[in-house]
């Protein structure tokens, strides 16, 4: 298994689908309506080499901006697709989720050289282990499940590249 640094400083194009990765660095969480709100307002971080999990976690609200994470895994991408595309055009260099994505998804991941690479789902409680520290948090008032999370991880799989930069997808097969 590959470890990626993120922000992602390496060239993703040598990695294929079927490859199996993890990550250590930053990933943000990101579902439905931060994609919507992305395109619509701009990115509240600069989004560019990120990987952004298609994840709506569960939190523990601390307090005085304190947080704790409980459980966080992927959720349907397919969701994302009507965002997604535009969304990679921003700058992310890793896409991560569960289930495909369309042909649209595809064709920016190869003029970005970027990834799509799957989390398997149930392992939510597997995947909170990675997770070092919540960092951030924006745009709170969508809800807890659909606002964006900034999460230190270190060694967060593994994760299977899905589509890779070449266009190539486990999808096909």
């Amino acid at each position: 298994m590959k470890n990626i640094i993120v922000p992602v400083e390496e060239d993703l194009t040598k990695l294929k689908a079927g490859d199996v990765i993890s990550l250590t660095g930053n990933i943000l969480t990101a579902r439905d309506q931060a994609h919507k709100r992305i395109l619509e307002q701009g990115a509240p971080r600069n989004l560019k080499g990120a990987a952004i999990f298609h994840a709506g976690p569960i939190i523990k609200d601390l307090g005085e901006d304190n947080y704790e994470m409980v459980a966080v895994g992927p959720t349907t991408s397919m969701r994302m697709n009507p965002y997604q595309a535009d969304v990679i055009a921003l700058g992310p260099k890793i896409v991560i989720g569960k289930g495909g994505m369309d042909d649209t998804v595809r064709e920016s991941l190869i003029k970005n050289e970027a990834l799509y690479v799957v989390a398997t789902g149930g392992c939510a409680a597997l995947y909170v282990d990675a997770v070092k520290e919540i960092e951030s948090v924006d745009w709170l008032d969508l809800g807890m499940p659909e606002a964006i999370w900034n999460l230190k991880v270190e060694n967060f799989g593994p994760l299977i590249v899905a589509m890779d930069a070449h266009g190539n997808s486990l999808y096909d097969k």
